[in-house]
């Protein structure tokens, strides 16, 4: 008779699903605690505004960035709980099992193999958006709304969510299909084939993105006005960098945070600015945060984490290979694999679901590489433009997206991707001294 207090480190299914339960109930742990000592932190720094800031903070902009931050943790925190039960749902109870069990049934005698497959992703990815629907809705249209932020209309976003399911069904329909034939068609390597496939698709859409998906969203329009121009293709020069354009964004349409990016790859290459952006900055300011994007590319940032999503990916794409012919992976999850039908979709789906929950307890490297990354372009603009202004920038930005200036120091080690304000006001002021 065995042994019931003997953990079944022999059996690779039952290994895998507890060791899946105990990483999803660890960092779901670790999450509501990071959340949770987030909003105790702000709400105990909520009435006074930190010395660094006192002369270019209101109280009252401290007070809503603060209301802001509180209102977002509180949320998520449910957000959280209802994801983690999704997730095992479709892991551990069989969800995605019964899923794979009705639609081949259903499907793959009529129509084929593949038919089934993609039948099988189209209705995961509906009903995932189905599930998250409230939650989005209740983000824009309420929180967002709230704090004076959402401009997004009824009739809008229900033109964007067209116009989303619609390319997402034009690209990603062809795109799965191809990923599942190499899948089923190219022997034991035919990961390696598949990765090769995805970067491809992803060096094409850096190209084609920004002139054939993102103007079917957004209106795109010349910078128009002569000076701010010649002032960003002077800097542009100055620097070193070549741009296709320089382009205004009627972000305003949608929402009242700014922003200014790169977009392209190449030849490619444009400046886009958010009209929120050059409403609330002054043409200096402005010149000191395009500083802050060509250091990014100065420093190749970009071209580095393309190359690292290359690695990654690959690592990703040999552990799927490995996996998918494994039984016990399948059987963990409560998903048959089956003898007369091609298993590949279900096996995509499940590498899917689980990697991110393993994934979580190494994304505080990679945001904590995203904020070196930011010291060092911030380093670099100001260099090439004025530090003061890059400054001044940066309050305006952080006082008008209402982000908080006193984060908890463990919650932002953990997930900040961008260094918080007092970091790099700090840093500049450093910078300042040794010049």
């Amino acid at each position: 008779m065995p042994n019931p207090f003997v953990l079944p480190f022999d059996n690779p299914t039952s290994l895998l699903a507890l060791l899946f339960a105990a990483a999803l109930v660890i960092s779901l742990l670790v999450r509501f605690w990071l959340t949770t000592r987030q909003m105790r932190h702000v709400a105990s720094h909520s009435d006074s505004v930190p010395a660094a800031f006192a002369n270019t903070v209101t109280l009252e902009a401290h007070r809503k960035a603060a209301r802001y931050t509180l209102t977002k943790g509180n949320f998520s925190l449910w957000t959280m709980a209802f994801g983690a039960t999704v997730l095992i749902g479709w892991t551990l109870l069989g969800g995605l099992g019964l899923l794979n069990t009705t639609l081949r049934d259903a499907v793959q005698p009529a129509f084929g193999g593949m038919a089934y497959q993609l039948t099988l992703l189209t209705a995961f990815v509906l009903i995932g958006l189905l599930l998250d629907l409230p939650f989005e809705l209740y983000t824009t249209f309420r929180i967002e709304q709230a704090f004076g932020f959402n401009r997004m209309t009824w009739k809008l976003y229900l033109i964007d969510a067209g116009k989303g399911l619609l390319i997402g069904a034009l690209i990603g329909l062809p795109l799965a299909a191809a990923m599942l034939w190499i899948m089923g068609s190219t022997g034991r390597l035919w990961w390696l084939w598949a990765w090769s496939a995805w970067m491809a698709f992803n060096l094409l859409a850096l190209v084609l993105y920004p002139t054939l998906i993102a103007p079917l969203f957004n209106t795109f329009k010349p910078l128009a006005d002569p000076s701010l121009e010649a002032r960003v293709q002077a800097l542009m020069a100055k620097c070193g960098f070549f741009a296709k354009g320089f382009f205004v964004m009627d972000g305003s349409r949608r929402s009242a945070h700014a922003n200014a990016y790169f977009t392209g790859f190449g030849a490619a290459k444009r400046v886009v600015f958010f009209d929120t952006l050059l409403d609330k900055l002054s043409p200096s300011e402005v010149e000191a945060v395009l500083a802050h994007e060509l250091g990014h590319f100065k420093h190749k940032h970009v071209l580095k984490r393309i190359v690292s999503m290359f690695a990654i990916s690959l690592v990703g794409f040999a552990a799927l290979g490995w996996l998918s012919s494994r039984i016990w992976f399948y059987a963990a999850f409560g998903v048959q694999p089956s003898m007369s039908a091609p298993n590949d979709a279900a096996a995509l789906l499940l590498f899917m679901l689980i990697v991110p929950v393993f994934g979580f307890f190494v994304s505080p490297l990679l945001a904590g590489l995203s904020r070196r990354h930011e010291f060092q372009a911030d380093a670099y603009a100001c260099s090439k433009s004025n530090g003061n202004d890059l400054a001044l920038a940066l309050l305006k930005l952080y006082g008008d997206n209402a982000s908080t200036l006193t984060p908890d120091p463990l919650y932002a080690r953990f997930y900040y991707s961008h260094p918080p304000a007092s970091e790099r006001l700090a840093a500049m002021r450093t910078l300042a001294l040794k010049t």
